[in-house]
């Protein structure tokens, strides 16, 4: 067989079909990131130890060596994943052969028997693992979520404010309703957004590094001295930055990574349903979309321009969401103190967050290639008369017109509503004063707004600061 220079032979449209657009994911959550992730915390704990009082007669390290340790994973970052590979070829366990690469690698440095003795020390897999996780959801969070979101979040709140003022009809149960603005409902989706995001941005990943069941067993067999609770949590928090689970089983009990792929499936849910409107709007003829020259809608009908950036991001906020929904209901189950039913769902976490990555992009591209196209908005608001319905009936009840909504409704519903049969309600209504009749024979669809752009040109002002 040929080398598969294009990724046609891939199992995973992830990395064929899709792999350029999200390349850059496989620096955080592929099989040599994870190795790399690895390599770092048992690099850090060895140098962790050595900092303790009483392992340091047993554990001394020079500063040479610990910069050794502390550059050991970025100055091996092209060698170490595919020779921790090989070691894994014999072993036939991941972690080990992480540890014995680790070795190796001190021996040739000049590392004594030791201090190489104490690589892995009272560890178990879980321990490099779960911290290994932890580190990948932090940096993602950082270095793509956050950044993906908020540019998401930019983008429909600068459309909020370009269409603040655009009059639209509402559509409830599918049917005319009380009008809004264009820049309105973008604002709804970036509100609901950047809430989620601001939870997101502060959501503890946790992690652990307590031993076989979570008891620091073998720590306290070898320095009963050591307040391994405090060496632990220093270390989680204090040098890897995250924070710290003080009671599970040998397992993490990987409730704050569940919560941390539930907030962002929570994101993608509601841009699911932002996708649908679009969609929806596109169909009605509220928004064009840019042509791409040499670009096909459809292989036989010329003429369209199909919104495929928002079924081709929905498609994949699904898959995103059908994922994480099954680390809600998988991961947070062990029997008793450990089954490695886990490993093989925590491999998924690069496929989660590629198709999170590969809708959101989806998502961005097809919000840059439409345009509101104002003349069928504006012609649609202004002959639905009907929605008048509400103010006028409304003004009534204010003067003790109690029969006002049946009045209303005698008069519009299921029927074509005329600006005449509305003005000649009103006039019929003895109760309410001149001026008011006046006020309400003035009022038109595309007048009847509310505060709709005082309240989206709010938003768009707390969002900028909050995205600062």
């Amino acid at each position: 067989m040929q080398q598969d220079q294009n990724g046609l032979w891939a199992i995973s449209p992830l990395d064929g079909r899709y792999f350029n657009k999200i390349e850059g994911l496989k620096n955080y959550c592929s099989e040599a990131a994870l190795i790399l992730y690895r390599t770092r915390v048992e690099c850090e704990w060895l140098v962790h130890l050595s900092h303790v009082p009483e392992i340091k007669p047993f554990l001394s390290l020079s500063a040479d060596q610990r910069a050794i340790l502390e550059n050991f994973t970025e100055s091996r970052r092209d060698t170490l994943p595919s020779a921790v590979k090989a070691i894994e070829k014999i072993t036939n366990h991941d972690v080990k052969a992480v540890e014995y690469l680790i070795q190796q690698e001190l021996k040739a440095n000049g590392f004594s028997e030791k201090q190489l003795a104490f690589v892995h020390f009272a560890c178990t897999s879980e321990d490099i693992n779960n911290l290994s996780y932890a580190l990948m959801c932090s940096d993602m969070r950082s270095r793509v979520i956050l950044p993906a979101m908020d540019e998401l979040i930019s983008d429909l709140t600068n459309k909020a404010e370009t269409y603040q003022a655009l009059g639209m009809l509402s559509r409830t149960h599918g049917q005319t309703a009380s009008p809004t603005t264009l820049g309105r409902e973008f604002a709804v989706f970036a509100h609901r957004l950047l809430r989620i995001r601001e939870r997101l941005a502060v959501q503890p990943i946790e992690g652990k590094i307590n031993g076989a069941v979570g008891n620091y067993n073998a720590h306290v067999s070898a320095f009963p001295g050591v307040n391994w609770e405090s060496v632990a949590e220093t270390f989680v928090e204090k040098r890897l930055g995250l924070n710290h689970n003080r009671i599970t089983t040998q397992i993490e009990n990987h409730d704050s990574l569940v919560e941390f792929t539930a907030t962002i499936a929570h994101f993608n849910t509601v841009l699911i349903g932002l996708c649908r409107d679009m969609w929806s709007y596109i169909s009605i003829g509220y928004f064009t979309q840019t042509v791409k020259a040499g670009e096909v809608g459809s292989s036989t009908m010329p003429h369209k321009v199909n919104p495929i950036d928002f079924e081709n991001a929905e498609g994949n906020l699904g898959i995103a969401c059908s994922l994480a929904g099954h680390f809600s209901d998988k991961l947070p189950i062990s029997r008793w103190q450990r089954d490695l039913s886990d490993s093989t769902v925590l491999r998924a976490l690069g496929t989660y967050f590629g198709h999170c990555s590969l809708a959101w992009k989806s998502l961005l591209n097809g919000l840059g290639k439409v345009k509101a196209n104002e003349s069928v908005i504006q012609n649609d608001l202004t002959a639905a008369w009907e929605v008048l319905a509400e103010p006028f009936q409304t003004v009534m009840r204010k003067y003790g017109m109690v029969d006002a909504y049946d009045r209303l409704k005698v008069a519009t519903r299921g029927k074509a509503v005329t600006k005449e049969a509305l003005h000649s309600l009103i006039e019929s209504c003895p109760a309410v004063p001149k001026d008011e009749i006046t006020r309400l024979k003035d009022l038109r669809p595309e007048t009847y707004l509310g505060v709709s752009a005082q309240l989206t040109n709010d938003f768009v002002k707390r969002c900028r600061t909050a995205l600062k």
